[in-house]
């Protein structure tokens, strides 16, 4: 055996250096320099997305905040008239509050909050606010006997439940 190693040449220490397989490290170098590309790009179109829902999101509110105080619109002239008017026939002045009243009732049910008061009728957490009880031999025990405030909306679509009086257990 001898100690001695074969004199290398440049070109063999070139060859050492690089692996044989430089084509497929360029390929996927190139397919890894696509996708990062790609990703880059979906994230530029999802800020893009984003940022382009916000706009049409606080547009839609600007419109339908309009829609709703347009819809009030009416109320308020009435109002006004009514209290033009208020020096005049009291009846009057009177029939025409309760006009703009339902005007008003009818506005808030045309945007999906109608009124609720009805008496008569079991207690229902989801729609009643109980505000007292009443000893009522003619009613049945947990059944609403009075509506102090009325109730707007129904379901997910609730404004404020009714407030109510209750009859209580009769003993």
């Amino acid at each position: 055996m001898s100690t001695e190693q074969e004199p290398t040449t440049p070109q063999d220490e070139l060859s050492q250096a690089q692996p044989p397989e430089q084509p497929e490290v360029d390929d996927h170098a190139a397919a890894l320099d696509e996708l990062q590309d790609r990703w880059r790009r979906a994230l530029a179109d999802l800020d893009n997305l984003r940022k382009r829902h916000a706009k049409e999101l606080d547009a839609v509110r600007n419109e339908e905040r309009a829609r709703t105080a347009a819809a009030w619109l009416p109320v308020v002239d009435n109002l006004d008239l009514a209290l033009t008017h208020a020096g005049s026939d009291p009846s009057a002045v009177v029939e025409g509050v309760k006009a703009v009243r339902d005007q008003a009732v009818d506005v808030l049910r045309r945007l999906g909050y109608p009124r609720y008061e009805e008496t008569g009728v079991p207690f229902d957490p989801a729609v009643h606010e109980v505000v007292g009880t009443v000893d009522d031999p003619d009613a049945e025990p947990n059944t609403v006997v009075q509506v102090v405030r009325p109730g707007y909306g129904e379901g997910s679509r609730q404004l404020r439940p009714a407030a109510v009086m209750v009859s209580k257990r009769q003993e």
